[in-house]
């Protein structure tokens, strides 16, 4: 809106609060962590210390989080003061990694690296993998998936939105027992896609590999669904979208959460 800032608030049970000379007024302030940013604020509001006598009960209990990539107050054991940290690293520390977005090298190399880093870490812990992704690259979801059979934590996977494609595959492939979805989820399956362009030979090259990829796919989701050969086979030649409870019929998932977290 025209001559207001827009503010993004996150309620704090015990704010975290800073000593601080404010080089506005000069005096030594205690401040929170927040702090109210507008292109259009004086001078004199700059100073972190600067009240409104009607918010002033407000502000002692919020600080704000930045505007962009959502952060949290985030202190290291042992540091004398917090740190903003993104909440994908905070979840890292309690081996919660969440792939919610198209899958793709980049992303399929930091999910590769976290389990790595976490496995070495303490293998006897699981590893949770919460899933909202629309699919993507074959090979990168392949790669993924490699290194959750690779390592020796148990990888929970959990649909909390959308699983399809080569994120329905990363879902079926968690540990059996501990494939998880919520209730209002959805799994979509289908057979590989790709294409070629150039000299008839390359073209054939590529078409060979995209079958050879296709024939893994289908064993694999095999071995996870327990579905047979012929069937799998049919089921993946157009896009197959399930419910959650459907997903557990057909062997992708083992349970829907219907409780709250604990």
């Amino acid at each position: 809106m025209s001559g207001e800032a827009s503010f993004v608030w996150l309620t704090c049970q015990a704010p975290i609060r800073f000593d601080t000379t404010c080089k506005s007024c000069s005096k030594l302030t205690n401040h929170s962590l927040g702090q109210f940013v507008s292109s259009r604020t004086r001078s004199k509001e700059l100073c972190l210390g600067w009240t409104r006598p009607k918010t002033q009960s407000r502000l002692n209990n919020l600080t704000m989080m930045p505007i962009g990539v959502p952060k949290v107050a985030y202190r290291v054991p042992g540091a004398p003061q917090a740190d903003w940290v993104d909440i994908y690293n905070r979840l890292y520390r309690e081996r919660i990694i969440f792939l919610g977005q198209e899958i793709d090298d980049e992303i399929s190399n930091q999910i590769i690296a976290v389990m790595l880093y976490l496995d070495s870490e303490d293998n006897t812990k699981p590893i949770y993998l919460y899933i909202n992704s629309p699919g993507g690259s074959v090979i990168a979801g392949l790669a993924i998936y490699d290194t959750m059979k690779h390592i020796a934590s148990e990888v929970v996977t959990v649909n909390v939105g959308l699983a399809a494609s080569m994120s329905s595959f990363l879902l079926a492939a968690g540990e059996k027992g501990k494939r998880l979805a919520l209730p209002h989820s959805r799994v979509m399956i289908h057979q590989p896609m790709g294409g070629a362009k150039g000299q008839a030979s390359d073209i054939q090259v590529e078409a060979r590999q995209i079958l050879r990829i296709k024939e893994s796919l289908v064993r694999d989701y095999c071995n996870m669904t327990g579905q047979p050969y012929e069937k799998m086979l049919k089921d993946l030649d157009r896009d197959n979208f399930m419910s959650a409870y459907e997903a557990i019929e057909y062997g992708l998932i083992d349970r829907v959460i219907e409780t709250k977290a604990t």
